[in-house]
């Protein structure tokens, strides 16, 4: 059994992953700015129920391709 990991490694793994995520979030509005801004449009169209379950749906999908990775 392993043990716990450092908080050093923790907040490494931390800072990793906001660095993909903020390279992910920068790719559409460096590609195709009008269609990000169409569709952030779009987004803020949506009332609460609309937001949420799309929101639900990212966390499900995120938490679906980590057990696939690992």
């Amino acid at each position: 059994m392993r043990g716990s990991p450092a908080p050093a490694d923790v907040l490494g793994d931390l800072l990793t992953a906001l660095a993909l995520m903020m390279v992910l979030e920068g790719i559409m509005p460096f590609l195709n700015p009008a269609r990000f801004r169409r569709t952030l449009i779009t987004a803020a169209r949506l009332d609460d129920r609309g937001l949420r379950v799309a929101g639900l749906v990212c966390m499900l999908g995120g938490v679906a391709l980590l057990y696939v990775v690992h």
